[in-house]
């Protein structure tokens, strides 16, 4: 297994600064997702540890290796494409077969290995068809195994289920991340979907405009975001804009005054007293009818403004104040717009960051 490090790494595109990451590590045998919206650069920065881009300034490792000037073809690592990139002549087994027979392994070899891979994706009866006699999901497995026939140090993905119906990615996804974490191969996936990486990754590195945002676990990105980009960016979010009004307590907690006056406490994130932040309010924080043995902080009256039943739950729309506030909500909880409620907003499970 291999590691992968950058250190002052700058891609350009002409005055554009594609990628800008200072320092970064992967260690060997991990599963990191970059992701971003479209131009942040998670692409470029994949395609540089592939090899597909040569970048301006600093350097890329694999373990110890310096890798700057070292061609795709010698770098021992395989990529899975957004469109599978199947060769629709071939049949499957020599789709998979392509990169040992490239390399003149013996056919006994490549034989054994196809079969292989093809039991390892859990598609052991399908050599012989052609790529178009296949599912999306199953050309989306062909193309991952064809890229693990070769034994590569580090696999590469570039937004590989975005193909996909909406039901089938949602599958996917965990049949993805069950195979990465059996075969412990150094992983480096890129996506725009953020529901896609927090299954699939074993830490987020969120970018924007070339450069990282946060590096940590999916579940530390969505709790405690870096700032507002992040978390605007990771989930559903409610944005109440104020000034921090009181330094953390003992338990970490800030007081934010808003703009209309009122006071909300939260986890706060590299802010102090004085300074514009804002607190950022995930639904399930917002609780509705609390009970009043609880010595809540942050407890407000609010008004209804939309009630939408999505099956399982209802999206509610609701507003203390100037606030705008968004939480879900069993589909059995009899809530309708126009309705005053009295909601408690968990402060603990709220972050305060800096705008």
């Amino acid at each position: 297994m291999t590691s992968i490090r950058f250190s002052g790494v700058k891609t350009r595109f002409g005055d554009v600064v594609a990628t800008d990451i200072d320092h970064l590590e992967i260690d060997s045998g991990e599963i990191v997702c970059f992701v971003g919206p479209s131009g942040c650069g998670k692409t470029t920065a994949l395609r540089t540890v592939a090899g597909l881009l040569s970048h301006d300034e600093g350097d890329v490792y694999f373990g110890d290796r310096l890798v700057n000037d070292l061609p795709p073809e010698r770098r021992n690592a395989a990529m899975v494409f957004q469109n599978y990139a199947l060769f629709p002549h071939m049949t499957v087994f020599d789709n998979v077969a392509f990169g040992l027979t490239v390399r003149k392994k013996p056919p006994d070899e490549i034989a054994d290995k196809v079969r292989s891979v093809l039991d390892l994706v859990q598609l052991p009866d399908v050599g012989e068809r052609y790529p178009n006699q296949l599912s999306g999901g199953q050309q989306q497995r062909i193309a991952v195994a064809r890229a693990l026939a070769t034994e590569p140090d580090i696999l590469l993905f570039d937004e590989p289920l975005s193909n996909l119906d909406a039901k089938l990615r949602e599958y996917m996804r965990f049949e993805l991340r069950q195979l990465l974490e059996n075969l412990k191969i150094t992983t480096v996936y890129v996506t725009h979907d953020q529901t896609e990486a927090m299954v699939i990754g074993d830490r987020l590195i969120v970018m924007n405009a070339g450069r990282i945002l946060q590096d940590a676990p999916p579940s530390q990105v969505y709790h405690r975001p870096a700032d507002r980009f992040v978390a605007d960016f990771i989930g559903t979010v409610s944005i109440v804009e104020g000034r921090v009004a009181e330094a953390a307590d003992a338990d970490g907690l800030v007081r934010l005054r808003t703009s209309d006056g009122l006071s909300f406490w939260g986890n706060g994130v590299g802010v102090g007293p004085g300074e514009a932040a804002v607190a950022c309010i995930r639904p399930e924080a917002i609780q509705f009818a609390p009970g009043s043995e609880r010595d809540a902080r942050n407890r407000f009256e609010a008004v209804i403004e939309v009630a939408t039943d999505l099956g399982e739950v209802r999206e509610i729309h609701l507003t203390v104040g100037s606030w705008k506030l968004r939480s879900r909500v069993p589909a059995s909880m009899a809530l309708e717009a126009g309705e005053r409620t009295e909601i408690e907003i968990l402060a603990e499970r709220c972050t305060v960051v800096r705008p």
